[in-house]
């Protein structure tokens, strides 16, 4: 049982952070990027509660499977997994959606490696393992 309380520590902990970095980075370094990207596109850049709470249960998710990667791999492996899988794949899905502002690329990409670095870290230390 003191492994599952860790393990569920371990990802509500590593998902806070994911959460709290995927707020600030859209909501405050990157938001005009979006804003003006939607409005050329003639559409409105979603921001609402839903919006929110789809990406918090997005976070939830990538800290579930990167939890499961640090079980097989180390951290850089699997930092950069898990960094590959959840936002290279998710910008290839917007890009060729056409909704991805990609003059965000620059900020994003380093800034989703330390996302995805810290979270793997978070993980790491809570579920008490060496990896």
């Amino acid at each position: 049982m003191e492994g599952t309380k860790r393990a569920i520590l371990s990802v509500l902990l590593a998902s806070l952070w994911v959460s709290i970095s995927e707020f600030v980075r859209n909501e405050f370094l990157l938001k005009s990027f979006w804003i003006d990207h939607y409005q050329s596109l003639g559409i409105v850049f979603p921001s609402e509660p839903l919006n929110g709470a789809i990406w918090g249960i997005w976070s939830l998710c990538f800290t579930i499977g990167l939890y499961i990667l640090t079980k097989k791999f180390n951290y850089l492996q699997s930092s950069l997994l898990s960094w590959f899988v959840g936002f290279v794949f998710m910008w290839l899905v917007i890009g060729n959606m056409g909704v991805l502002p990609f003059g965000i690329l620059p900020y994003a990409i380093p800034l989703s490696l330390l996302e995805a670095f810290v979270a793997t870290f978070i993980i790491i230390r809570t579920k008490g393992t060496k990896k």
